[in-house]
């Protein structure tokens, strides 16, 4: 399977403190930079949340339910899908 993905150059400027982070991220995963920058981008545009992890998103910033200690897992299970 022959598959090309085409490629256009661009220019961006960065920080250098944010430029050499992401170079030290890179060199860990044992990655071109490029790539490296390319696949978080990647997982940014195209990974976004459905409706269900907004919402728990949405619950777990607000603070709701943050300290409520359960008895069980079933207890816990049973509000977590009743809200």
């Amino acid at each position: 399977m022959n598959t090309v993905i085409e490629r256009k150059p661009a220019s961006f400027r960065l920080r250098t403190d944010l430029l050499e982070r992401l170079r030290r991220n890179a060199v860990r995963q044992n990655r071109t930079l490029n790539n490296y920058v390319e696949s978080i981008l990647l997982d940014i545009v195209y990974n976004e949340p459905n409706d269900t992890t907004r919402a728990a998103i949405e619950e777990a910033m607000s603070g709701r339910n943050r300290n409520k200690v359960y008895a069980s897992a079933e207890e816990m299970m049973k509000d977590i899908l009743n809200d």
